[in-house]
């Protein structure tokens, strides 16, 4: 049989089509759920914790689901500590730090994105390094910054002293402005074709113009996802809250959290409710802003 031959049959024989192996299939989805299950499982563990008494809570193994449910449990722990000056602090510290790094990263990564200038590039390389630089590096040198200076030191040198320890703002403003979130930023900007830029300009529309009438409807998404993860960190700080503060006047709820947990000791189920308390708004954020977190790291990964 010759080429012309082959070629013909192998074009003339029909194609069967190639369905999905079923064990495949199932195996990658068994592996998903189980996945999940190992996930989730601390989560559930602390929410039916919370509901159990003393000695089911501390039952080993532990029980699957309560015997006997004690909503009550979370009853007696707000009584025990002032929780609602404790959220109160922490919405207000977590919304001036979402709103001020908006602004910050907003006009910093739009100037990166769009605007041209002598140095941009080894500027925006500088600045990413401080994102590579661990946070107890700075730890020492911004609680220097914010504690009051000695008696006799003069409070500008060698490292200016703002007397600002045990306060709202020491614990806003070292993180008003971050290096990740200007970088994510800047990619939604470069994303946005150059034809509209080029548009506004011939309507005569500036830079100010371009970024709030153009740039930022069209960035919903990434400006949501910077929104969330900068409220997720403000909410989850511990260490730097834990370091500046003394007073429940302006303590946040993992400080007070952790004074919690020192106060109720073994007593498992009212940890569990509390740390459920806790956790409660950052589910529920991340329930509402999921869809816009997803699309906001999608689309800002188009240019590089």
């Amino acid at each position: 049989m010759n080429t012309p031959q082959v070629l013909s049959r192998a074009i003339t024989r029909p194609m069967r089509p190639r369905l999905p192996s079923i064990t495949s299939s199932v195996f990658k989805h068994l592996v998903l759920i189980l996945v999940g299950i190992v996930v989730a499982y601390p989560f559930y563990f602390m929410v039916t914790s919370a509901f159990k008494e003393f000695f089911e809570a501390t039952a080993v193994p532990p029980t699957l689901f309560p015997t006997s449910w004690h909503p009550e449990n979370y009853a007696e722990v707000w009584s025990k500590q002032p929780w609602g000056r404790f959220f109160a602090n922490t919405f207000f510290i977590a919304g001036v730090t979402v709103v001020g790094e908006l602004v910050i990263a907003v006009l910093a990564a739009y100037a990166f994105a769009q605007m041209n200038f002598r140095g941009k590039n080894i500027l925006f390389a500088l600045f990413l390094a401080t994102y590579m630089m661990p946070g107890e590096a700075t730890l020492i040198p911004n609680f220097v910054m914010m504690s009051k200076a000695p008696p006799g030191v003069n409070p500008f040198f060698p490292i200016p002293r703002l007397n600002l320890y045990d306060t709202y703002a020491a614990q806003i403003l070292p993180f008003l402005a971050s290096a990740f979130s200007v970088f994510l930023l800047r990619q939604q900007f470069l994303a946005i074709p150059k034809e509209l830029r080029d548009a506004a300009v011939i309507d005569g529309a500036g830079h100010v113009r371009f970024l709030w009438s153009i740039a930022l409807p069209i960035s919903v998404p990434a400006l949501v996802t910077v929104a969330i993860l900068s409220f997720y960190g403000s909410w989850n700080s511990f260490q730097w809250p834990f370091i500046v503060t003394s007073s429940e006047a302006v303590r946040p709820i993992q400080v007070a959290l952790n004074a919690f947990s020192a106060e109720a000791g073994s007593h498992y189920h009212l940890l569990m409710a509390a740390a459920s308390l806790v956790v409660a708004p950052i589910v529920l954020i991340y329930l509402v802003g999921q869809r816009f977190l997803v699309q906001g790291v999608a689309r800002t990964g188009i240019r590089g």
